[in-house]
Formats: structure tokens, sequence, C-alpha cells
């Protein structure tokens, strides 16, 4: 049974008076009930142009986050070539060391021994082993050479790194899209070198090394120009801005390798 006050209103009324929920609008004494909100008050719309500001602020956070990644190379590059800097004076300006490294061959030999054995397992988790590897190698070739070549060595090194980023913001030519020819040059170099040292081992063509170690340092400024346009991600190859790590060591392994050539080089040259 239901009461009348119970039974649903008539149609006029309920047109006039709808209900909240499932209980009909009754009439108030005083102020009147404030009419429920609209769906636009609670939730606006977007127009196109605040979809199209949205976007933008998204690109400028993710162009941000991509920077940040690529300070952070730079950081742990700087990091890296401060250690090798500072093992390559120890080497270079203290005597006693210079001397015992020149009076013992054979700890120039075991550095290049714990380069390639650190070399040959490279991951982003061992970095900082084959900076240090990578550093007592270039300290004990560096006690061979005077002082003035080394200085010499690090300034064209320096110029040639800043020249090399300078050019890949600027130039539009795709150096990522060119790792097959890098590969055929770095496999002649490597032919190179080794007909170079049988060919010096019987003391003909006594240029050949400045030559050799010349055609060595172009390769790998190519190499630093290949991995940067890596790094800045805008080419057709990119690496991910997660491995830092590893754009920081690829980076620091083509500098160091310049620095050695251009040291053979100029040590040649001062001679």
């Amino acid at each position: 049974m239901t009461s009348k006050n119970d039974s649903p209103p008539p149609y006029e009324d309920a047109l006039h008076q709808p209900k909240y929920g499932n209980y009909p609008l009754q009439p108030q004494h005083g102020c009147p009930l404030p009419p429920p909100p609209s769906y636009k008050g609670v939730y606006p719309q977007e127009t196109s142009q605040d979809l199209g500001s949205s976007c933008a602020k998204g690109e400028d956070f993710l162009f941000i986050l991509s920077h940040t990644d690529f300070y952070c190379v730079y950081l742990i590059l700087a990091a890296q070539l401060a250690v090798t800097i500072s093992v390559v004076s120890v080497f270079t300006f203290a005597d006693p060391v210079r001397l015992f490294v020149i009076r013992y061959p054979g700890i120039y030999w075991a550095s290049f021994v714990v380069y390639f054995v650190v070399y040959l397992r490279p991951c982003a988790s061992c970095f900082i082993l084959q900076t240090l590897a990578l550093s007592y190698m270039c300290g004990t070739i560096s006690s061979y050479y005077e002082t003035k070549a080394v200085f010499l060595a690090m300034g064209i090194t320096a110029a040639v790194c800043i020249a090399v980023t300078v050019f890949c913001f600027q130039t539009k030519v795709d150096f990522t899209s060119c790792a097959g020819f890098l590969c055929i040059a770095a496999v002649s170099l490597m032919i190179i070198g080794i007909v170079t040292a049988i060919i010096l081992s019987f003391q003909y063509v006594p240029w050949l090394h400045m030559l050799y170690a010349a055609i060595g340092a172009i390769i790998y400024t190519l190499f630093l120009v290949y991995n940067t346009q890596l790094l800045i991600g805008n080419r057709e190859l990119a690496i991910s801005p997660e491995e830092y790590v590893y754009g920081a060591l690829s980076l620091y392994i083509d500098i160091v390798h310049i620095f050695l050539f251009i040291l053979q080089v100029s040590g040649a040259a001062t001679d």
C-alpha cells in the first residue's frame, strides 16, 4: 500500500519540479535551494588552443628532460677527462714516476694488457674501470714524450673536440648513416697499424709512423662526430636518453684515442 504522498507526481508537476535522486523537489521556506552545478562548471572543456598549449608544455618538458640527460653525459665526460689529465700529469711532471716507467718497460706493456682486458668487456657499470685503465695507459705512453709534446697534444685535442661539438649542432649532414663506412675505416686503420709496425721494425720509411698517426686521428675524429650526433638525437639514429653513461664512455674513448694519435704526431715533430 502506498499513500497519496508517495505516489508519483503528475506529468505537468514533474516537468516544473524535477527530482533530485529518488526524491521530488520539495518547496522550501525562505531561500530556495541553489540549482545543481552544470557539467561545464565542474569539468570545463578544453579548447583547441588549450590542447595546443598543453602539448607545447609536454614538448618543453621532454625537451628539458632530454637535455638534462645531455648535461649528465658531459658532466660524466668532464669527470673522466679530469681523471685522465691528472694521471697524465703525474706521469709527465713527476720525474721519479716518468723515469721509473722508462727504466722498467714492463709497466708500459702492462698498461696495454690492462686496457684490452677491460675494453673487451664494455658495459655501463664498469665505466670507472675503463676510465682508470685508459688513464693508466695514457700516462705510461706520455712518459716517453717531452712535456711540450704532451701539452701540444692536449691543446689540439681540446680544439678538435670543441670544433666537432659546434659542427654537430650546426650541420645538417647525417653522419649516423655512415656506420658501415666507419667500420671499414676502423678495420683499415688496424691493418695499416700492423703493416706500419712491421715496416718500422726494419727501419724503413721513418715518416710512415707519423702518417699512420695522422690517419688515426682523422678516423677517430669522425667517430667523435658520429657518437656526438647519436647523443644529440636529431638524426636517423640515436641512443636512448637513459643511456647517458654509455654515451659519455663512447665520447671519452674517442677523445682519448684522438689525444694519443696527436701525441704521436706532436712527439715526432718535436724530436
